[in-house]
């Protein structure tokens, strides 16, 4: 039973590491890209694009480390690129000519829009059973609904309890599932990227 619920808390924790990760690489190549394009007739336009499109295989792997430990699926290596001893004008044009930096980018940026789904799931997965079990004594502090209706008894307080307890079994499952598609997401990631 504790191993069950360490599980589904870790489950919970990276459904919401999924938003958070999101949201951040959607933001830093937003930002990264737009001002690297805006300032690319000047002279630190170029270079800071460079950088933003380095970082996607730093990005990948840390995904991939993110998968193996929270859902326990093992992905193909990613192989990063080398760099050449070039300069770095000539650099510059290899990241930004290379698909897979422009795939991976918008690889991670999708899954701002996977996280924004995992949020909800997580908060209804693991709010909605805690509410109904504690019912019995949050209906003393606020008013709780349960299909339309008030609960404002002992009875209908244990009630719903219980109806808490059992469905906190299969929010158990689903939070597993999802933590399994958004492993399968991290390997179809580093799939499309090996071709």
């Amino acid at each position: 039973m504790k191993q069950t619920l360490l599980r589904f808390i870790q489950n919970i924790y990276f459904l919401l590491f999924t938003f958070a990760t999101g949201l951040f690489y959607f933001c830093f190549y937003l930002v990264g890209i737009a001002l690297g394009l805006s300032l690319s007739f000047t002279l630190i336009g170029i270079p800071l694009l460079t950088f933003v499109l380095r970082t996607t295989s730093t990005f990948v792997q840390y995904e991939r480390v993110q998968t193996k430990i929270y859902s326990d699926i093992t992905t193909l290596p990613y192989r990063s690129k080398t760099i050449v001893d070039a300069s770095f004008w000539k650099q510059a044009r290899e990241e930004l000519l290379d698909h897979r930096n422009w795939q991976v980018i918008f690889w991670l940026m999708l899954k701002f829009v996977i996280g924004s789904v995992a949020l909800i799931f997580a908060v209804v997965l693991s709010v909605t059973p805690l509410v109904f079990i504690l019912a019995p004594i949050l209906f003393y502090v606020c008013d709780i609904y349960f299909f339309g209706g008030l609960i404002d008894t002992l009875k209908e307080s244990l009630l719903l309890t219980t109806i808490g307890t059992l469905i906190t079994i299969p929010c158990y499952w689903l939070s597993n599932y999802l933590v399994r598609i958004m492993g399968i997401y991290t390997r179809l990631i580093i799939k499309n990227l090996s071709k």
